[in-house]
């Protein structure tokens, strides 16, 4: 019997729309000298952008400035934007027209995963298919509607209020605007973000660090609790590692 079926917190993540794990996620920040700032240990299913947050205030408690935040287009959501811009912080993170959410309630939100271009319920559950609906051309009108396993929908514990009883399609629209973001999009164009945009491999190159290097790439134990702990020895073992490295410079 597989252990890891006793494991509650663990959830299905994708690494594309076709390449799926079953686990954790841990997301990470750090300074342009790779020592990691801040991290965050989620289920697999979880979206990265959600996490920005939360990752900047940690980065501040441990003492750092934050002024640039560089990233993939995962963390490019309207909340991260509309925190960057008030808290005067560049980010530096392309955008991208299917996680622009409008305003919805915060129970109403699905996350967007980059990695499978795909959005996920609540529930974990990732959308089997998408659409785009509206004439060509016209961003204004236009929208992508992400279709979900009905069948799974007819089951799930968080069906109240988000799936009816009987509807033979579950589907989650997102309206493209093309004159959303323009700020953003103004500053996407700038040699600034071009040149910033250059050091992020160095975040790639850390998680590979974690995971081909110092054994990050599969769970010790189970739950959560254990995942954080895992993580945070991890975490201190691949600082070291910068360190002493930046001392024999």
């Amino acid at each position: 019997m597989d252990n890891t079926s006793k494991d509650r917190d663990a959830r299905v993540g994708h690494k594309s729309a076709d390449d799926a794990f079953f686990g954790y996620k841990t997301h990470i920040a750090m300074t342009p000298e790779r020592i990691i700032t801040a991290a965050t240990v989620t289920s697999g299913e979880k979206g990265d952008g959600p996490e920005l947050a939360n990752l900047v205030q940690k980065s501040r408690c441990n003492g750092v400035d934050v002024d640039v935040i560089i990233g993939d287009a995962a963390y490019s959501g309207k909340d991260n934007i509309k925190m960057a811009t008030e808290e005067d912080i560049e980010l530096v993170s392309r955008l991208n027209p299917n996680i622009s959410q409008g305003n919805r309630k915060d129970e109403d939100r699905f996350d967007y995963n980059k990695d499978a271009g795909m959005f996920v319920c609540p529930a974990g559950h990732m959308a089997i298919r998408k659409a785009r609906q509206g004439k060509k051309g016209q961003g204004t009108n236009q929208a992508m509607v992400y279709f979900f396993d009905v069948e799974k929908c007819k089951t799930c514990a968080l069906r109240e209020g988000c799936y009816k009883d009987g509807a033979k399609t579950k589907s989650y629209s997102v309206s493209i605007k093309s004159d959303e973001h323009k700020a953003q999009m103004k500053f996407q164009e700038t040699e600034r973000f071009k040149l910033l945009s250059r050091e992020r491999y160095k975040i790639e190159a850390k998680n590979s660090e974690l995971k081909n290097v110092l054994g990050y790439d599969r769970a010790l134990s189970y739950g959560l609790s254990y995942m954080e702990m895992q993580g945070a020895m991890t975490i201190f073992a691949a600082n070291i590692r910068r360190i002493v490295k930046m001392m024999a410079k």
